[in-house]
Order: C-alpha cells, then sequence, then structure tokens
C-alpha cells in the first residue's frame, strides 16, 4: 500500500517535472539549420545619394597681390577643380518577400537615394527600384527584377509572440556582411515616437547596418524589422528594437497594391484619460479616448463632440489613444463603422465614415464665433487668478477672435491646478464639458458638480491653440 502510494507520487513528480520542461523550453541546441534556411533571403543593401559639395571659406588675398596665382592654385587643387559634386553612400539591410523580387527595408536606410544596389548571400548583385515608403513606421518597399526565382520569408504573426521567447536578427552590421545574432523578446508594444509604433524589444545584438533586415522567430518567419537602438555609445547594449510584423505586413500591402499608405481617419483630437478625469466625467474606468476638439471631417460629420470619450470602434474596445489611432489607421479608407462614445453620462453609437489620413493632415479646426465684448473681470477660484476674454484682452495678447473662455492670469504654485499643469496664459473653454465664458459659467459648473457628488471639475484648457483636459479638485 506504501509502496502504490509512493510509486504513485514519484509518478506525479515525474509528470510534473516534465510539464515544466516543455513549458520553460531551454535555448535551441543550435540556431545553424535556421540560419542556412534563411540567409538565403537576407541582403545587403547600398545606396548611393549626390550632395553638393560644400564650399568652404578660404583665404582672401588681395586683387593685384603677388600670391593671388599662388593660392588660386592652390585652392583649385584642394577643391579638385571647383564645387563638383559627391557621392555618400550608406549601408543597410532588407529581406526578400517574394520569388518576384519585392523586398523590405527601413525607409531611413533608402531615404533620398539615388542609386540602391541589393546583395544576395551568394554575392549576386541587382540594382533596386523604390516601390513606396512609410515614414510613420519607417518602411520601405523595394523591387528587382530577376531571370529565376528568389529565395524569400514570409511574415509570422507577431501578436503571438512573447517576451521569453527565442528571436535571431540578421543584416549587415557596420558593413560586415551576413551577420547573424540571437538574443529574445525583452519586451513587446513599445513606442517610441510614432503614432503606429509596435516595437518589439529584443536583445539580440542590433547595430548600424543591421537597419531594415529581419527578426526571425524559430519557425523561421519574419516578426519584426530590426529599426532602432537605445544606445550611449552608438554600439548595441543589448536594447533594440523590431517594428512588429503586425504593422509592417499591412504597410507592405498598401505600398504593393498603391505605392503609398491609405490609412483612415477620424478626425479628431484625443487626449488619455486619468483617474481624476475619468472620475470627473462619471467612468466607471480610466480606459477610452476622450476628444478634445473635433475639425471639420469625418466625425463633425458624424456627430462627435468635444468631451465625448471613445470607448469601442468597429467592434473592439478602445484602451487608450494610442490603441484608437493603430486601430483606425488600419481600417479601410471610406468604410462606415460604429463608434461607441459616453457623453453626458449615457453610451451613444454613432456611424462615421472614415476619411483618408494622408489627405487630411493640415485641415483646420472650425470657428466658434465670439462672445460680445465686455469689461474684463477677475477672481480667483481654486488657487486660480481668471479673467473674462473680452476683445481687448484677445488683442493684447494677440489671440484670434475664435478663442472663447477664462483667461489664466495667474496661479498659485501651491495649488492642485498647478501640479496638475495649469499655468499663466492658458485659456479655461469649458467646465464640466460646458462652455464658459464669463466667470460666473463657471462658478456655476463648480456647484453643480458638488450638488452631484463629483469630487473634481473637467477642464478644457487651451494652450497655444491646442486643446487638452485636466481634472482638478473641488475640496
Amino acid at each position: 500500500m506504501v509502496r502504490a502510494a509512493l510509486f504513485a507520487t514519484l509518478a506525479l513528480v515525474l509528470f510534473l517535472a516534465q510539464s515544466m520542461v516543455a513549458f520553460a523550453r531551454g535555448a535551441p541546441e543550435s540556431f545553424a539549420d535556421l540560419a542556412e534556411s534563411i540567409s538565403p533571403s537576407v541582403v545587403n543593401i547600398t545606396t548611393s545619394t549626390t550632395i553638393a559639395r560644400a564650399t568652404q571659406p578660404g583665404p582672401v588675398v588681395p586683387e593685384g597681390s603677388p600670391f593671388e596665382d599662388y593660392f588660386r592654385d592652390f585652392l583649385d587643387r584642394r577643391e579638385g577643380g571647383g564645387d563638383q559634386p559627391q557621392r555618400s553612400q550608406a549601408l543597410g539591410s532588407g529581406f526578400v518577400i517574394s520569388e518576384d523580387g519585392f523586398i523590405v527595408t527601413n525607409n531611413h536606410v533608402i531615404d533620398g537615394a539615388d542609386e540602391i544596389m541589393i546583395e544576395f548571400f551568394t554575392g549576386e548583385e541587382y540594382p533596386a527600384r523604390l516601390i513606396g515608403r512609410d515614414p510613420n513606421t519607417d518602411i520601405a518597399l523595394l523591387k528587382v527584377e530577376s531571370d529565376t526565382p528568389l529565395p524569400f520569408v514570409v511574415f509570422g504573426d507577431s501578436d503571438n509572440a512573447r517576451v521569453g521567447d527565442w528571436v535571431m536578427a540578421v543584416g549587415n552590421p557596420l558593413g560586415q556582411g551576413f551577420s547573424v545574432s540571437a538574443g529574445i523578446i525583452s519586451a513587446r508594444n513599445r513606442a517610441l515616437s510614432g503614432s503606429y509604433d509596435d516595437y518589439i524589444q529584443t536583445d539580440a545584438a542590433i547595430n548600424r547596418g543591421n537597419s531594415g533586415g529581419p527578426l526571425f522567430n524559430m519557425d523561421g518567419d519574419v516578426v519584426g524589422v530590426n529599426t532602432a537602438i537605445l544606445s550611449p555609445n552608438g554600439g548595441s547594449i543589448g536594447i533594440g528594437f523590431s517594428m512588429s510584423s503586425a504593422v509592417v505586413s499591412k504597410v507592405v500591402n498598401q505600398l504593393q497594391e498603391f505605392g503609398e499608405t491609405r490609412r483612415g481617419w477620424l478626425g479628431v483630437r484625443i487626449q488619455d484619460i486619468d483617474s481624476d478625469v475619468a472620475e470627473a466625467l462619471g467612468l466607471p474606468d480610466a480606459t477610452g479616448a476622450l476628444v478634445t476638439d473635433v475639425p471639420e471631417g469625418p466625425s463633425a460629420d458624424a456627430g462627435v463632440k468635444a468631451g465625448d470619450v471613445i470607448t469601442s470602434f468597429d467592434g473592439v474596445e478602445v484602451e487608450d489613444t494610442r490603441a484608437l489611432v493603430r486601430r483606425v489607421g488600419e481600417t479601410e479608407v471610406g468604410k462606415a463603422v460604429d463608434m461607441e462614445v459616453f457623453r453626458e453620462g449615457e453610451a451613444k453609437t454613432l456611424t462615421i465614415t472614415l476619411g483618408r489620413r494622408e489627405t487630411a493632415e493640415g485641415n483646420g479646426d472650425t470657428v466658434v464665433p465670439s462672445p460680445e465684448a465686455q469689461d474684463p473681470v477677475e477672481m480667483e477660484i481654486l488657487g486660480v487668478t481668471l479673467t473674462e476674454l473680452t476683445d481687448e484682452v484677445r488683442e493684447a495678447l494677440e489671440l484670434p477672435n475664435s478663442v472663447n473662455g477664462l483667461l489664466v492670469k495667474g496661479i498659485d504654485e501651491t495649488s492642485e491646478a498647478f501640479e496638475k499643469g495649469l499655468r499663466a496664459g492658458d485659456v479655461i473653454s469649458e467646465a464640466g464639458q460646458q462652455a464658459v465664458n464669463s466667470l460666473q459659467d463657471l462658478e456655476d459648473q463648480i456647484e453643480d458638480a458638488k450638488d452631484a457628488g463629483r469630487k473634481s471639475l473637467l477642464l478644457l484648457v487651451r494652450r497655444d491653440g491646442e486643446p487638452r483636459y485636466m481634472a482638478v479638485n473641488l475640496s
């Protein structure tokens, strides 16, 4: 009996141990087979650019001086015969995605290039032409012509990649050509500076020249395009960034079809929501995207208003502004989409037909009529010295007539409003999602918020024409 129980316990321990080994797999015994299979599809890229030769100031010699001819000959030799254009070369990496010669790389690798040469693992070289590029994601698509089918790789699903998974980077670091490095995924969903950023962070060695090269998973699928590193000295310190294949594959499809990107456009200005803003709005959670302004465009046509919180877009919940921007950008231009917004305590569903982001950027806001002129009045509220805007105040501050609200003339630096970021020169145009054109309007909104049991009041603040919501405590 005891012996049977002992054997059962040992069997259970062995089963659990095997399960843990299966769950936490060790490093591959070798990366050689993977490197051998994918290397033929990875390419070195050399670009040439013609740049104007910089004219350097030379010595000033008085006309008629005996040294005039000497210095003229010296300068001609130094300049190589005058201000002739120079050729500049740059190196990068890329990878083939189809047997007919489409190649993916970084936009910054080929930006401004007059000539693009592709070198394959076998040593063969081909000139490439630019099909299209997307500076927003730093992706470019090239094309080479070959008489024979070319070896290629396919995109994997970066959304299934996990932190801790093994990855391999292949490229042309520092011009050394076809170099392989391995590491793990250190983090996912990193953002650097772009609206559509979705970077995989890896400790696989990435250096200059690796730009545009592929990041492979252990199945040999491309899960990222090596784009940037974080380094104090320009070399790899184990913090590299690869744009995820989830982003790249969609961009490449559009470049292949149209030669350019065609992203959906809502036509709103938005900001993230913190806990104070959520409380002021009566939201259960600090999620969604808060609309701060609605210029002329698709959202205005659909009835979206400043102060709306976008909670769902095309059936997908909106976590924050970054998620919304990516989701909208990936949606087909001209598609009619249902969008849920939270407005004044109620959920509403609006149908919006998306415009195109690339042709819409730079559109101005709608003009709001200015209020009647009146004598300025000052008052201190919540540690903030406010005055009502008049035509005279607008003229003195060089504010456009479209700006309405209350001007912040001064602020107690110990106040919560200062801590939240309010500054002298800001204009408060809304309080509690209602327009405020007088101090009485603001006082009324404060009282209404207190009567409703709110601990904070939502303000729409404009600084240098840019709107932003902030919640200030009323206690």
